[in-house]
């Protein structure tokens, strides 16, 4: 009894003192590390593999989160998300070509072709939803439509590459963080961390944003620029997520409403915390991706699919939209 107590005292203790991946550490020794002190003996392991993929993978869904919230103020639709409304098809395409068509282009400038390729997908999106004003329910609609169109372009390109950069777009396009080093993460630490800074001085913006038309324009707010320099905002942090991450879907849907129901609707309390389920998310369907069929990685695109599907039919059927 005594011998049977001992082994399952020590199967549980496993997961509590140890980091979970291919190479169990101890979580004190995987901190020490990843500061910088202590022995070098997980070293590589931990600074150089895990460390920046999980902080990529944190700054990517803190982006989506972030244009997540945007959108839904802006539109006055609880589903908004950058999938949904097109963005992250339009940044996907232009990687893509970039990733297929050039294939000596720099890892560090991604950011801005991702921004470029979501910025002209908003472009033709807001135009063509235009007709006295912009429409909330146009604007999705046709972001539903550009954003089949991308999916399109998407394929043919996948069709004329190499066969090696093919492969490297689809692993790109699931939304897999495998592989993700410093040279991910640096790129896109400027771009989030600058866009929060600047989004939280929209705050009362935002908040004003909730409101009708007629009410915002009596209150004095110049609509149609406000909503168009958050779109911009919002079309550079799905970029740049985009860009380093991939197409990683719905956190930009759950993370919004997670912040909702934990804080209320105000952008100042609202902005930070889905920035950091957002990240959450990620970072964990990242880890269960990881682990689950060990030493198979399911992509982290994949798992928060997974999980978002489910909610946004639960949110469907709240609002008995269906």
């Amino acid at each position: 009894m005594d011998r049977f107590r001992s082994v399952s005292y020590e199967c549980v203790r496993i997961p509590i003192e140890y980091v979970i991946g291919e190479r169990n550490i101890p979580v004190i020794d995987a901190i020490l590390t990843a500061f910088s002190v202590g022995n070098d003996e997980y070293a590589f392991t931990i600074r150089h593999l895990r460390l920046p993929r999980v902080l990529v993978g944190f700054l990517a869904g803190c982006g989506l989160a972030l244009s997540g919230t945007i959108l839904q103020v802006i539109t006055r639709n609880p589903l908004a998300s950058p999938g949904v409304i097109g963005l992250n098809a339009g940044a996907a395409a232009a990687v893509v070509a970039v990733l297929v068509l050039v294939p000596t282009f720099s890892m560090s400038h991604l950011p801005w072709v991702a921004f470029g390729g979501a910025l002209v997908t908003a472009l033709v999106i807001y135009n063509l939803s235009w007709k006295k004003g912009s429409s909330t329910e146009r604007v999705l609609l046709v972001g539903i439509g550009i954003s089949a169109m991308a999916g399109a372009l998407i394929t043919y390109l996948l069709t004329i590459g190499q066969v090696f950069k093919v492969s490297q777009a689809f692993v790109w396009m699931a939304g897999s963080l495998y592989g993700r080093t410093w040279d991910n993460f640096w790129p896109l630490l400027p771009w989030i961390s600058l866009l929060f800074v600047l989004l939280l001085l929209f705050t009362r913006h935002l908040d004003l944003l909730q409101l009708s038309d007629v009410m915002a324009v009596g209150i004095g707010l110049r609509l149609e620029l406000i909503r168009f320099s958050l779109l911009l905002f919002s079309v550079g942090l799905a970029g740049s997520a985009v860009s380093m991450a991939g197409t990683i879907s719905f956190v930009g849907l759950m993370a919004p409403h997670m912040a909702s129901h934990l804080v209320g609707n105000r952008s100042l309390k609202r902005l930070p915390v889905a920035a950091l389920l957002g990240g959450l998310i990620v970072m964990s369907a990242d880890l269960l991706g990881r682990t689950i069929f060990s030493p198979f990685e399911i992509p982290v695109g994949l798992i928060t699919a997974l999980l978002g599907a489910p909610y946004m039919i639960t949110l469907l059927i709240r609002r008995r939209v269906i």
